[in-house]
Parts: structure tokens; C-alpha cells; sequence
């Protein structure tokens, strides 16, 4: 996409405008009132503070209100809030005040009086009794504007000398004293009253996880005690608060374990419908689910004392499976006559499954950067629970056609795609050898069979037929971490019909030829990965994925050479063989409450040995496009320096690729109104070959590297409808590698490349 010269100096034109009719807001004010623009906190003490700048740090979010914001350094909603407010505003003015208008905040909004109290009050919960705080709203009435100034002088702060728990005979005294060697209350620890709230909360877990089933932390009361100290030290003391319900202070025991594994309303059951395995009881009308299957993902047993960690477990196993909408488990207390020191519950699982059978359609518009363009559809059915195990089935019909968007001798050209998949999803482990489940804690591993056909034929060119075939495990080891291993990966491709234009290419270009002889690529895959995005409240957030594809070895052992070739064949088929490792950490730095800074780096290798020369042309990496480097097109930067006008043969048909692979990149993401987020980026990167190949010069990988990054800086526009996000990126490059040394670095700014994807780019 080209974006004219004269066109974005009329945008920065508008920019500057209205920056700096922004800046005059004044005289919008009204006559006796000041515009409120923040507030200023300064925060000192006598003694030294352990932690005093996040002291001030929560002072500072204290303080309200807040003033109205600035885009750029410009009030430019407040400036849309006046306009709107004039006699005939106009219907842009309305416009743009229901998008981004703010109502103003004046000098007379501000109470330093409410605000003083708050401070006070926070200080005193984090051990600072009786400080002093002041404050002074400074006015500058040539500019029409107050700004509040906070003063606080911080006492030398409360300190723990003693953490005493007091001694009863109830029994629950004993596992409160147990449940203090993980605690986090210290000596020498300033008194802070969200410590002590989270000690109670931390407490109440742990005494649930022995049983205690109707405890809550408020039956706990903590007490400071300074009497006995004349320094600024306390003593703390932990007690149960008065009249503490009798079955709050006894553990229960879980005496059945009742599951419905298909559970629907109004649902009555018999003593006729119960199947009894495993100390556990299974209703259901029909076996809708087989009993043997569900046992390994049911951690509440028979016996045991009540646990909530069982539950949350059990609860978040059952849901992985995929086979149901709802997991609902209840607890229901029963009378007995046991001793007052223990109480008796009755667990029940119920299950709602989901629709046995779903069907998704998906069209989809494609352009690619060989100006190929055109519609795919493809359809997929599932089917849940397809053996009474959780087993699911996903079959997929694909269907595309392509036509290139071009003139001359390129005019004409397309492509036909058609394919199927099949994906069968076993929600356990198939080994030869029987896996014990309790190895598995957090989640069950789960069996993918994957098999699928796809046929492509391009016009004037050729056909090329594939067939792939997988087996492998998905795990997922806690909230964070994510294996996937394939022992088997069998991926077959066959080139026919292959015109004289066609073979004329490859004959010129042995490598690529090279690619294509590799019919037959059978090996093992594993992916690591590190997932700690999940947690976006964080300030500090990483990710990590680290893959490993290796390829042939195996096939090696019972190959033979060919006739009248060097190359090594497996059932008359030439394979690939090659060892491929990449790395992908991304760093999230949260500076704001919908502000962060996202960085990437990736680095990718492949080494060809054995019997190929080459990698595969699917395994080879590139670079350029929306994930990528997003001032080049896709598939269009590297490799190196190469510049495909400098090429002894013209190649327009096939993308760059190589079997090294580097880029960073760094984001500021930030909100502009609603659900309208902004960006703006630089990205850096290239692929290369760890080979010299005359038909790509200037693309082999060399110790001076980095004078072959490709560079470009953009901005962007996401549209995050509760994490679904359309995203708009448009960039230009600053340095382009494939151009002469001395003149890569060049902002191209008159010819910037439009990124349309969904989901964010890293």
C-alpha cells in the first residue's frame, strides 16, 4: 500500500492544528475556575525507610481525582468536550465527544482535606503512626490552571519483635501452630495490615487443605501488643475470634464420591443406574461415559479429609477433557453420629456434557506477496465422545482458488487446493507400556493421531500432492508449561506435472530442485513451552517456546542407495534428513494499567547432513509479513543481501527462504478509546543459508551479520473485542539489506506496507 508524500503532510498538518488548539484550552475555562492538572507527592522521613519509593508509589495512587489526560502532550478530549458544549456544536463536535470527550476537572473538584485522611490512613496500615501530611493546592492563574502538592513526613515505622499464637486445647490450635512454618510474617518486619490480611487467608487455606471445611479466615483475629516495648517494637498475637462455630473448627471427612457423568436438569437417578468402581459411584441412565475413563481424573477420594485443591483439580481435569459444558461439584454435609471432633461429607461430580456433534465452516480471503489472491472454505466436523472416553474427532475439508493478480506473461496464472484432515484426540496416554496417572498431577497427557491429504495444482507450472501422518502427546505440566512430543511425523510430497517453464527453473536452480527430490521427511518433533503471558496483571510477564525437529535418522538405518545416485532411499522414496532448532522469548514490561512495552527475539537453525544437501522447501524459514518484519511483505526480506534484480535467473514464482532465521522486535502498545488500542514498533531481522547457492547470491550467513538486518519502524491500530483482535499495522523500512552497501539505510516512507492480521503479532 503507497501512501502519497503531500497526503501525510496534510495529516501531520491536522496533528499539529489541533495539538495546538488543544494547548489552548483556557479559554474555554470558566470565569473563577482553575483546570485541576495533577497532583505532586513528596515523601521524606528522619529515619532511614526500607521500600520508601514504593511507599510513595501507593501514596500516589491514592490520590484523586485524576486530571483530565493528554495525547501527545494535548488535553484533546477536553478540547472535544468544550467544543461540543458550544451553542452549535455541530455534529463532528458530537461525534468525536461521545468517543473521546472528557469532562473537565477544576481546582474547585479537588478535596486535599478527604485525600489527607485517606493518606493518613494508609500510612498508619502500613506501620507509619502518626505522620505528618500536609498539602497546598499551588494556582497559576495566567495559565488558568492548580496543581495539588502532598507533603508527607514518615515516623520511624512500628516493628515485629514477636509473632506469639495463643495456647487453647482445641484441636484446631495445633494445626494453626504447624501451619506457621510457612509463614511470611518475619522479625523486623514493619507492621502492615495487608501482611497480616494475607496471613489469615494464607492460614485459612492451609486449614482447609487438612479439612476444615466451613473455616474462613475471619474467625482469625490478630492483636499488636506495644506495651511492653518503649523503641517502636511490637508483639503479635494470633487467636481465634470469640464464639467460633463449633463445625467451623473440626475437619470433615469425605465419606462418598457420587459422579454424573451425564447430568441434565431435572435429572432423577435410581439405585439401578449406579455403577460402583473404585470407591467411587457412577449414575447415569445409559453408559454415556464409559466409568474406567473418567476414574484417572477424579482426585477426590473416598476417606479422604475435605481439600479444595482435590476439588480445583478434579474440576479443571474434567474440563480439559472437552466433552463437557459444565463441571459442577457439590458438597453436602451429613448427619451422623460421629464425635464432635469430625464432621461427614458427601461429594457429587455432575457433568453436562457438551453437543455430541458441532460443525464450523470458515471462509477466508488470501493474498499472498507473489500477488496471488482468491477464497478458501473449509469445513470441519466434530465429534465428541466418540468411544464413551472423551475421545474427539475432528474431520476437515479444505477447498481454495487462486488467481495472480498480474499482466503480461504472468496473466492467467492460478491454483486449485484441495484437502482433508483427520485428527483423533485421546484424552490419556497410548504407550505400549501402561503410565501410571499419578505422575501426571496437574493434568493428564493427551494422544493426538493425525492424518491428512492436500493436492494443489497451479497453472503453467505444476501439481503437488502430500500426505502427512503424526502421532504424538500433548501435556500440560501447570498453569505455565506445555510439552509436545511427536515420535512419529511421516510428511510425503510428490511434484508432477511439471511444466517445460517449470523445469527450466529448477534446472537453473539446483538447490531448489534439491528441495523437491526430498519426497519423504519422517521424524521426531518436541516443543517446549513457557507460557507466563497468562497472567497480564503482571508487571514483569515472559514467554518462551523452544522447538527441536529432527528428521531421517531412523530411515537411515534401513535405506539403500538409488541407482545411479548418491542419495540414500527408503521404499524406493529419496528422504530428507537434517537437525532444526529454534527459540522464541518474548518479555512484557506493564507500565501502565493498559499501557506495556512487548519485546521478541527468535533465532532459528537448520542443518541439512546425511542425505540431504538441503533442508526440505517446507522446513526452510522466512522472512517479512505481519508476524514477522512488518516493513517488508511476506516472504520477501533476505536472504542476506540478496537482491533478486542482481539474480542470474528470474524466479518469480518461488519466496525467499533460508535455514537461518534472526529478528527482534519491540512494541509500545497503549489505549486510545474503548476497545481501539495503538502501537508503535520497530522491527529487525533476516534470513540467510548457512551454504553458498549461485542462483541467491549474497545470501550465505557470515560473521558480519548484522550489517544484513532489515529494519522498519511503524504504527498500528487493534481493534481488542475481548481478546479477539483485528489488527492494522502499517510500517516502512529504514534499512533495506538487499540494497548496496552505503545506501540500506533509507527511510522509505513513500511506499509503507499495510499489515492486515488477527491476534497480536507477539
Amino acid at each position: 500500500m503507497k501512501m502519497k508524500t503531500k497526503h501525510i503532510n496534510i495529516f501531520l498538518v491536522i496533528v499539529i492544528v489541533l495539538a495546538m488548539q488543544s494547548c489552548n484550552v483556557k479559554r474555554f475555562i470558566p470565569e473563577g475556575e482553575l483546570l485541576y492538572t495533577g497532583a505532586d507527592v513528596e515523601v521524606s522521613s528522619d529515619k532511614l525507610v526500607k521500600d520508601i519509593s514504593e511507599v510513595q508509589t501507593e501514596i500516589e495512587n491514592l490520590i484523586r481525582p485524576e486530571p483530565n489526560s493528554k495525547i501527545l502532550g494535548s488535553r484533546l478530549g477536553l478540547l472535544v468536550h468544550y467544543k461540543s458544549q458550544r451553542e452549535n456544536p455541530g455534529f463532528i463536535n458530537k461525534f468525536l465527544n461521545k468517543r473521546i470527550g472528557e469532562e473537565p476537572v477544576y481546582e474547585s473538584d479537588v478535596n486535599t482535606i478527604r485525600t489527607e485522611d485517606l493518606i493518613r490512613n494508609r500510612l498508619e496500615n502500613r506501620g507509619f503512626f502518626f505522620s505528618r501530611v500536609g498539602s497546598a493546592m499551588e494556582e497559576k492563574p495566567e495559565k488558568k490552571t492548580a496543581e495539588a502538592k502532598y507533603v508527607i513526613k514518615l515516623t520511624e515505622p512500628y516493628l515485629l519483635e514477636n509473632y506469639i499464637i495463643d495456647k487453647d486445647s482445641l484441636n484446631i490450635y495445633n494445626d494453626i501452630k504447624a501451619s506457621l512454618s510457612s509463614t511470611k510474617i518475619e522479625e523486623e518486619m514493619r507492621f502492615d495490615l495487608a501482611a497480616l490480611r494475607g496471613e489469615r487467608e494464607r492460614i485459612d487455606e492451609d486449614l482447609k487443605n487438612k479439612g476444615y471445611y466451613n473455616f474462613t479466615s475471619n474467625f482469625l483475629i490478630f492483636e499488636a501488643d506495644t506495651n511492653q516495648y518503649k523503641n517502636k517494637r511490637f508483639d503479635l498475637f494470633l487467636r481465634l475470634k470469640k464464639d467460633v462455630p463449633k463445625k467451623s473448627i473440626k475437619p470433615y471427612r469425605i465419606t462418598k464420591v457420587n459422579v454424573y457423568p451425564n447430568h441434565g436438569p431435572d435429572e432423577e437417578y435410581t439405585a439401578q443406574d449406579s455403577t460402583r468402581l473404585d470407591q467411587k459411584s457412577f449414575f447415569q441412565k445409559e453408559e454415556f461415559f464409559l466409568p474406567k475413563r473418567l476414574l484417572p481424573y477424579i482426585r477426590i477420594e473416598e476417606g479422604d479429609n475435605f481439600n479444595p485443591d482435590n476439588s480445583r483439580n478434579t474440576s479443571r481435569r474434567l474440563t480439559s477433557l472437552g466433552a463437557y459444558k459444565f463441571v459442577n461439584i457439590r458438597y453436602d454435609e451429613i448427619d451422623s453420629l460421629a464425635t464432635d471432633s469430625l464432621g461427614i461429607l458427601e461429594a457429587n461430580i455432575f457433568l453436562s456434557p457438551l453437543n455430541k456433534r458441532a460443525i464450523r465452516a470458515e471462509l477466508q480471503a488470501v493474498t499472498k506477496s507473489n500477488n496471488f489472491a482468491g477464497p478458501t472454505l473449509s469445513a470441519t466436523l466434530t465429534n465428541r465422545n466418540l468411544f464413551k472416553g472423551g475421545e474427539i474427532l475432528n474431520l476437515t475439508v479444505k477447498g481454495g482458488y487462486e488467481f495472480q493478480l498480474a499482466s503480461g506473461e504472468q496473466s492467467g496464472l492460478n491454483s486449485i487446493l484441495v484437502g482433508a484432515h483427520a485428527d483423533l484426540i485421546f484424552p490419556r496416554v497410548l504407550f505400549p507400556v501402561s503410565i501410571n496417572n499419578d505422575w501426571f498431577k496437574y493434568a493428564i497427557p493427551k494422544t493426538k493421531i493425525s492424518i491428512g491429504a492436500d493436492y494443489l495444482s497451479r497453472s503453467k507450472l505444476y501439481s503437488l500432492t502430500s500426505a502427512t501422518a503424526s502421532f504424538g502427546y500433548i501435556w500440560t505440566a501447570n498453569r505455565f508449561v506445555t510439552h509436545e512430543l511427536t515420535p512419529v511425523s511421516v510428511n510425503y510430497v510428490k511434484l508432477s506435472n511439471t511444466s517445460e517453464e517449470f523445469e527450466q527453473i529448477l534446472e537453473d536452480n539446483p538447490f531448489l530442485r534439491s528441495s523437491f527430490n526430498q519426497q519423504f521427511i519422517a521424524g521426531l518433533l518436541y516443543s517446549f513451552t513457557y507460557n507466563g503471558l497468562i497472567d497480564a496483571h503482571k508487571t514483569h510477564q515472559f514467554y518462551l517456546n523452544a522447538n527441536l525437529d529432527v528428521a531421517g535418522n531412523a530411515l537411515s538405518l534401513f535405506s539403500g542407495e538409488a541407482e545411479g545416485s548418491s542419495s540414500k532411499t527408503f521404499l524406493g522414496l529419496e528422504y530428507a534428513q537434517y537437525a532444526k532448532t529454534d527459540v522464541d522469548i518474548r518479555y512484557h514490561l506493564k507500565v501502565g494499567s493498559e499501557q506495556k512495552i512487548a519485546t521478541r527475539l527468535f533465532g532459528g537453525i537448520g542443518i541439512p547432513y546425511g542425505n540431504s544437501d538441503i533442508m526440505p522447501f517446507s522446513k526452510q524459514y522466512f522472512s517479512g509479513g505481519p508476524y514477522s518484519v512488518r516493513a517488508f511483505r511476506i516472504r520477501s526480506l533476505g536472504p542476506g543481501s540478496f537482491n533478486p534484480e542482481e539474480a542470474t535467473t528470474n524466479n518469480p514464482f518461488f519466496d525467499r527462504t533460508g535455514n537461518i532465521r534472526l529478528e527482534a522486535n519491540i512494541e509500545y502498545r497503549f489505549p486510545i478509546y474503548s476497545f481501539f488500542k495503538g502501537a508503535v514498533f520497530a522491527d529487525a531481522g533476516n534470513i540467510w543459508n548457512t551454504d553458498e547457492n549461485e542462483s541467491v547470491p549474497g545470501g550465505k550467513f557470515e560473521s558480519d551479520f548484522m550489517k544484513e538486518m532489515g529494519v522498519g519502524v511503524g504504527v498500528g491500530l487493534r481493534i481488542d473485542i475481548q481478546s479477539f483482535v483485528i489488527r492494522f499495522d502499517l510500517a516502512a523500512p529504514m534499512k533495506t539489506p538487499s540494497l548496496p552497501e552505503g545506501e540500506r539505510w533509507n527511510f522509505d516512507i513513500e511506499n509503507p506496507i499495510l499489515n492486515f492480521a488477527i491476534g497480536y503479532p507477539f
